[in-house]
């Protein structure tokens, strides 16, 4: 093997390592990814990002003669993020439904209280007003079709939530409005939660 070739296949093992580590990093990320925060964690230019992505979203795209992918990875809110298709909601729901009938944990019953009185709401400001990390706690939820993704801040990046019909069947009401008002039982309520959506 010549010198040349020695380089080209170097260079090869690069760009795989960087889309693997990208895509790894994809699995446990609860917000979109810019190129910028993705190049700074892996230490590798951000050129060397924009073109492992290209060739992930080619690749779970079905390009070069693969098979196309049950996921896609998004552009969204000034970064990236790994997404089912739409053509596969039903099939996720119904598994989330049927094959994951658990309890909900109680910081998970917290969360989702936090959210169901303050949607929409960022996953941020879930944290500061539980003063936890929900992190976990919010992917759960959305695993269980909970809450959803309601929009994406465009200034900070941030996703807010809100819940979703799924919720309104389990708890057996036809609108949040009908939650009941919980500043009674706060030590304050004038702090809020008065209202849902307040």
């Amino acid at each position: 093997m010549d010198t040349e070739t020695a380089e080209i296949d170097t260079t090869e093992d690069v760009a795989v390592d960087i889309e693997r580590s990208i895509e790894a990093i994809m699995t446990v990320a609860d917000e979109p990814q810019s190129v910028v925060s993705l190049a700074t964690s892996l230490g590798v230019p951000m050129t060397a990002v924009r073109q492992a992505i290209e060739r992930l979203v080619t690749d779970y795209d079905g390009g070069n003669g693969g098979a196309r992918r049950g996921f896609e990875l998004r552009e969204v809110g000034g970064g990236w993020r790994v997404y089912v298709r739409p053509e596969h909601d039903d099939a996720v729901r119904e598994f989330v439904l049927t094959q994951n009938p658990t309890r909900l944990s109680q910081a998970a019953l917290e969360t989702l209280a936090v959210i169901a009185y303050k949607q929409p709401i960022s996953r941020g400001a879930v944290a500061s007003i539980r003063a936890v990390n929900v992190d976990s706690v919010v992917r759960t939820l959305l695993g269980r079709g909970l809450i959803t993704e309601a929009f994406t801040d465009n200034e900070t990046g941030a996703i807010h939530y809100e819940t979703t019909d799924i919720l309104l069947t389990q708890l057996g009401i036809n609108s949040i409005d009908e939650l009941p008002h919980i500043s009674p039982l706060l030590e304050d309520g004038a702090d809020g939660f008065s209202t849902a959506g307040a």
